[in-house]
C-alpha cells in the first residue's frame, strides 16, 4: 500500500449507522485527515453509496455484488463460491479450522491460477451461517470495516463471497491459530512470558488504530478467540461483525443493542446500551488477566466465586506477593515479577466500573511496551490461593443467551438484548 502524505481516519459520521428503515450509511467520500498517529498510512478512502439491508436482504447477489465492487474495487476480490470450494477441497473437515454459532473457518491455498494479479498463499475461507438480517448484517460489517482498514495488527481481508443465500469471507491464513488456543487448551505449549508481552502490545495497538479515529471505531468484541496469532506471535484482531462507530461531536456514547460476549463486556455497556471506547478497555483488561492467570474470563467448571476472572483475580492484583500466587502455573515462574505487577495495574484500571477512570489504548501501548525491558524473573508459589468471600459481579446480569462466536474457533456466551442497533 502506497505511502500517503497525510493521515487519514479510516471512516465518516455516517459509516456503518443504521436509521430506522434499516438501512447502512457508507459514504465513505467525506473522508478528512486526522489527527491521530494511529490514523497514518492509510490509503485514500473510495466513495460508498448508501446500502439499504432490507434492500440487499431481498435483492439478487449479483446487485451486491456490484455495490461492493464499486465500493472497493481491486482492494477486495469477489470470489466465486465454486473457487472456494476447490481452494479448500468442498470445505473438507480436513482443512478445518474452528467452528461455533458463526459458522466454520476452513484452510485453503490460493495458486497463481486462481485470480491474476493475486499471490500464492495459504488463507482461511470463513463460511458464515446466515441467520436472517442479522447474520447478513455481520457479514457486511466484516466487509465493510476490514475492506477499509490496513493495520499490522488487523487482520486482512482478502475478499469475500455473496452468491444465492451463501456468504463467505477470505483472510490472510494466521498459521498459530487465535490466542485462546495457546492458553487454555493444554494440549499446547505454554506462552512465555515474553510471548505474551508481545502479544498483548500488538492487540493494544490494533485497538489503539481502531480508537485513534476522529469517529473511532469501536470493536465491541475483543476477547482471545478474536486475537489471531501469525508465525512470529504477532497479534491480529478479527471478527469485525460487531464492530460499530463511535460517538460523533459532542456526543459521549452511542445506544445499542448490547451484544458481545459475557465475561469481556463492559457493566455498564450490559446494563444501559451505551457504547464508547472504553467498552474495549475493559474487554482490553479482562484479557490481561487471562494472560497473567491462564484462566478464562468465565468458567463454569469453577466453584462458583470462582467462575468470574474480574471478581476473582481483582483482591489479588494489588499485592505483589499475592499477585505471584494467581500467576499462570504454567509459566512455572519464569517471568518478569516487575512486569507482572506492572501489568496487573494495567488490568486493574481497565477493568474500573468506573468507564472515566479507565486509560486510553495509546497510553496502554506506551505502558506495555515498556514491559518488555523488566529481565527479572519471579519464583513460583506453587498453589492457587483462596477465592475471596465477598465476590461481586459488577452489576452484570447472569441472564445470558449460549451461542457460539470468534475467530477461527469460539464457544462462549454472548451478551444480547432487546435494545435497538
Amino acid at each position: 500500500m502506497p505511502r500517503q502524505s497525510k493521515p487519514w481516519r479510516p471512516f465518516t459520521a455516517n459509516c456503518c449507522t443504521v436509521d430506522e428503515d434499516k438501512t447502512i450509511f457508507c459514504n465513505f467520500s467525506r473522508c478528512r485527515p486526522s489527527r491521530s498517529e494511529f490514523s497514518k498510512n492509510i490509503a485514500p478512502l473510495p466513495s460508498f453509496r448508501k446500502l439499504s439491508f432490507s434492500d440487499l436482504s431481498r435483492s439478487s447477489s449479483t446487485r451486491i455484488n456490484e455495490d461492493l465492487a464499486q465500493s472497493f474495487g481491486p482492494d477486495l476480490y469477489d470470489f466465486q463460491l465454486s473457487e472456494l470450494r476447490a481452494i479448500t477441497q468442498n470445505f473438507s473437515s480436513n482443512f478445518l479450522l474452528g467452528e461455533g454459532g458463526f459458522g466454520t473457518v476452513h484452510k485453503g491455498y490460493i495458486d497463481e491460477n486462481l485470480r491474476q494479479g493475486l499471490k500464492p498463499q495459504a488463507v482461511a475461507v470463513k463460511l458464515l451461517d446466515i441467520e436472517g438480517l442479522q447474520g447478513h448484517r455481520e457479514w457486511l460489517a466484516e466487509v465493510i470495516f476490514l475492506g477499509q482498514l490496513r493495520h499490522p495488527h488487523l487482520v486482512k481481508l482478502i475478499g469475500y463471497c455473496c452468491e444465492d443465500e451463501e456468504r463467505l469471507l477470505v483472510y490472510e491464513f494466521m498459521p498459530r491459530g487465535s490466542l485462546e488456543n495457546h492458553l487454555f487448551k493444554r494440549i499446547s505449549i505454554s506462552l512465555p512470558w515474553g510471548t505474551r508481552v508481545k502479544i498483548a502490545i500488538g492487540a493494544a495497538k490494533g485497538l489503539a488504530f481502531l480508537h485513534g479515529a476522529e469517529q473511532p471505531v469501536i470493536y465491541r468484541d475483543f476477547k482471545t478467540s478474536n486475537i489471531l496469532l501469525d508465525s512470529d506471535f504477532t497479534a491480529k484482531l478479527s471478527d469485525f461483525g460487531l464492530a460499530k462507530m463511535g460517538p460523533e461531536g459532542s456526543n459521549t456514547h452511542v445506544t445499542t443493542r448490547v451484544m458481545g460476549t459475557y465475561g469481556y463486556a463492559a457493566p455498564e455497556y450490559v446494563s444501559t446500551g451505551h457504547l464508547t471506547t472504553k467498552s474495549d478497555v475493559y474487554s482490553f483488561g479482562v484479557v490481561l488477566l487471562e494472560l497473567l492467570t491462564g484462566r478464562r474470563s468465565m468458567d463454569k467448571s469453577r466453584p462458583k466465586s470462582e467462575q468470574n476472572l474480574v471478581d476473582w483475580a481483582k483482591p489479588f492484583l494489588t499485592s505483589s506477593r499475592r499477585l505471584r500466587c494467581i500467576m499462570d502455573p504454567r509459566l512455572a515462574g519464569q517471568y518478569s515479577v516487575k512486569g507482572a505487577k506492572e501489568m496487573a495495574l494495567l488490568a486493574l484500571q481497565c477493568i474500573s466500573l468506573n468507564p472515566k477512570d479507565r486509560p486510553r489504548m495509546p497510553a496502554l501501548v506506551e505502558t506495555i511496551e515498556s514491559l518488555q525491558h523488566y529481565k527479572d524473573m519471579a519464583i513460583t508459589c506453587g498453589q492457587w490461593p483462596a477465592s475471596p468471600k465477598s465476590t461481586r459481579n459488577n452489576g452484570v446480569s447472569t441472564k445470558m443467551r449460549t451461542e457460539s462466536r470468534g475467530g477461527y474457533h469460539r464457544k462462549s456466551s454472548p451478551v444480547t438484548s432487546s435494545r435497538k442497533t
